[in-house]
């Protein structure tokens, strides 16, 4: 019987380690089936690009995993159930169950209201393609107004700095508002920091420090210290927040929901599964948890692969590189801010900014969309065969 490796989520990190395992495993003793609910690769760190009105490519998994053997599975996951290695799925068919020896899980990240009222009813996000498209359309209707409309960019983390200066450069007959909890850009160097306020007043974009947001009404927000914003399109961007799957199947997870894995990525109480990108909490070279972000996505991934054909296949595991050097931030299509950290994850003094600092996200971000469309591109053409396999077994030892 061959062996069953299922992978949830194909996003950054798991359309990338299926396709490895697909060149590296042999078909004759591996069996690879991805189960993702849309049928489409989304580029996330490009979707408030989407939501301001630009076109972002989507490719096929379909296409994406061509020529692979991997199997696609269109369904969204309804839980785990580590103690009989399996996956309940829902689909239009009614969905089913997977069995599987390996699993690999994958599911990222979705956008967390912190129990503010009224975000789920009244809030946009981009934290997924159809959300950002209804933003989308939200935004349209406000730019053919005569009279504009009022934007409130709710956070002021990565992701609401990008999405309101792309939203007030691509729509410059709206108003757009930055309402950040503390100081603007306030883990950036003094340098950056400057640079993004004055990327904001160039671009129009007011911006209210040290605001905390109560509650987000239909056509105004409420703030804890009496304020109340007009707003025709509120965007919620405040933090990110992981499924609660991983914890409901008994994983050993973090007090968010992140499970907990050794230095390979194998999840500490349950040996056949392995973790990785958002719903991962591992611990980079430096010591400090890795961030939820593509880069992390990216080293978590190439260690996950690394560890399941090694023991798969009973040669040794090389230990990938797990860190993090800093934030790639873009301020429309011709500005960006390119910031290092060291080792604490504290901003160097030095930083990146201007049209340079675009040019390179920009590079980064095809990069990180051709490696995932070609997963299995310059790797060894040579299938290897599966070894005798304990998943319990954990006397080998990673090598660096």
């Amino acid at each position: 019987m061959k062996h069953r490796i299922v992978v949830l989520g194909a996003g950054y990190a798991g359309a990338y380690v299926a396709g490895t395992l697909a060149r590296r495993l042999s078909p004759a003793d591996t069996e690879i089936t991805v189960v993702n609910a849309e049928p489409d690769f989304v580029q996330r760190l490009r979707l408030h690009q989407l939501a301001a009105g630009q076109e972002i490519e989507a490719p096929q998994l379909a296409d994406v995993f061509a020529g692979t053997g991997i199997r696609l599975r269109l369904a969204r996951v309804t839980a785990v159930d580590p103690e009989r290695r399996a996956v309940a799925v829902a689909d239009a068919q009614g969905g089913g169950e997977l069995g599987y020896d390996t699993l690999l899980y994958a599911l990222g990240s979705h956008v967390a209201d912190h129990g503010v009222p009224g975000v789920a009813e009244h809030a946009f996000h981009v934290a997924g393609r159809p959300a950002a498209l209804r933003l989308r359309e939200r935004l349209d209707g406000l730019s053919r107004r005569d009279e504009g409309g009022e934007v409130l960019v709710i956070g002021d983390g990565l992701t609401g700095i990008e999405t309101a200066t792309e939203i007030a450069e691509s729509r410059p007959g709206l108003s757009v508002t930055l309402v950040a909890r503390g100081e603007l850009g306030a883990p950036l160097s003094a340098g950056a920091r400057g640079h993004l306020r004055r990327a904001c007043d160039r671009l129009g974009v007011t911006v209210l420090e040290h605001t905390a947001v109560e509650a987000v009404e239909a056509t105004r927000v409420l703030c804890a210290d009496g304020t109340v914003l007009a707003s025709d399109a509120t965007l919620w961007t405040a933090g990110f927040a992981v499924s609660p799957l991983a914890a409901v199947a008994g994983l050993e997870v973090t007090e968010e929901g992140r499970i907990v894995v050794d230095r390979t990525m194998r999840s500490l109480s349950h040996p056949n599964v392995y973790a990785v990108g958002d719903s991962v909490h591992a611990i980079g070279d430096n010591g400090r948890p890795l961030p939820m972000s593509c880069a992390s996505a990216g080293y978590t991934g190439l260690q996950a692969t690394a560890a399941i054909v090694g023991r798969l296949t009973g040669r040794e595991i090389p230990n990938a590189r797990l860190e993090y050097h800093g934030n790639h931030i873009s301020l429309g299509r011709r500005d960006g801010i390119l910031q290092m950290v060291d080792d604490e994850g504290r901003a160097k003094p030095k930083y990146l900014g201007g049209r340079k600092a675009a040019r390179i996200k920009a590079g980064i971000l095809g990069m990180s969309l051709w490696t995932t469309s070609h997963p299995t591109f310059g790797l060894p053409r040579r299938k290897r065969h599966l070894a005798a396999f304990s998943p319990e077994a954990s006397a080998e030892k990673a090598i660096a």
